[in-house]
């Protein structure tokens, strides 16, 4: 079996993303049903689940802890401050008596005495790295959560809060379709001995075969205001990057989504991908691409084809970006007034 290390415990190469079964392209799964996953997860050898306090308004962090919550030693468990909600509405507080009252609160959801790895969500410009950092070193001395991390932010706040408290992880939307962590942030990591974990692997299905139809997204589908490469006017130019990936996939003897994953995989053995899925199919499909391993000349292939610049279109949407400090590119930048 393939592993990854955060701090000093070995996962399984491939985690999974706990934001798709209570929110973010569509209703929330059948309770029953998104149990029945985080099950099979578990029983397939995943043991890397991340979730955060906004997910469902903490539906998923209480799924986690109602469905595994009796296997607790088995996995490895994440989840998410700063970015929360008050009386349904979201919020952005990266203070630490905030911090510490979202963790006390998570803690009850996840039916867990301590949290893995305890990230901060988003930046909050109104509250200094540094405070925030403090506040995660503090309960990790009182043994709430064992490491924490950092989530959507760029080198140089990866640099201020590891010098606080070691940071054992950085997540960061990070595939074939979006290379943003390759302008600093993946060095960096490497560097400080951080792992990357990285969000959204399979372009948020964009990546797979046959890929999405924006037409059919569901009124509550972030994809339709958030995520603009899935809008008409850059869908079409993006479709044609797939071709490629398909050839590449045949050759490989795999799925798109698992070259997706394998080549993540293969930029730097402290990435850990973390597809999030609602199908049983797709699961096991991930959970398999552990297995892929691609050749120096497919990765290069890769590598060349999916250049940054060939995407049409930017990652975020103008309020999206606003919520993040992660590098961008410069062709990106002229979509956000840079």
């Amino acid at each position: 079996m393939q592993t990854r290390r955060i701090g000093d415990r070995d996962v399984h190469a491939v985690g999974l993303g706990c934001m798709n079964i209570t929110h973010a392209y569509g209703p929330p799964m059948d309770e029953g049903a998104a149990k029945s996953l985080l099950s099979r997860a578990l029983d397939l050898g995943c043991d890397f689940f991340d979730t955060a306090t906004l997910y469902g308004f903490g539906r998923s962090e209480q799924l986690i802890g109602e469905a595994l919550g009796a296997r607790r030693q088995d996995y490895f468990l994440a989840s998410k401050c700063v970015l929360g909600f008050r009386e349904r509405e979201r919020i952005l507080d990266a203070r630490p008596e905030a911090i510490k009252a979202a963790c006390e609160a998570s803690l009850k959801r996840l039916n867990t005495d301590v949290i893995d790895l305890y990230y901060l969500h988003r930046p909050d410009p109104n509250v200094p790295i540094e405070d925030s950092a403090g506040a995660m070193a503090d309960l990790i001395r009182e043994g709430k959560i064992r490491y924490y991390g950092l989530s959507e932010m760029g080198e140089e706040q990866l640099r201020r809060a590891h010098a606080v408290h070691p940071v054992a992880a950085m997540q960061s939307e990070y595939s074939l379709w979006v290379r943003n962590p390759e302008i600093a942030v993946l060095d960096a990591c490497k560097e400080l001995d951080v792992a990357l974990v990285a969000f959204s692997p399979v372009g948020r299905g964009f990546l797979a075969d046959p890929p999405p139809n924006p037409e059919t997204f569901h009124a509550t589908d972030m994809r339709r205001t958030m995520f603009p490469r899935f809008l008409p006017e850059y869908y079409s130019a993006n479709l044609a990057l797939l071709d490629e990936a398909r050839a590449i996939a045949s050759e490989a003897g795999c799925t798109v989504a698992q070259l997706a994953l394998a080549w993540t995989l293969a930029k730097g053995n402290h990435v850990i991908p973390i597809p999030g899925t609602t199908s049983l199919a797709h699961l096991e499909d991930n959970h398999a691409a552990a297995g892929v391993s691609l050749p120096q000349e497919q990765v290069s292939r890769l590598d060349a084809h999916f250049a940054p610049e060939r995407a049409a279109g930017p990652r975020y949407s103008r309020a999206g970006q606003a919520t993040v400090t992660t590098e961008m590119f410069d062709f990106e930048k002229s979509f956000h007034g840079g």
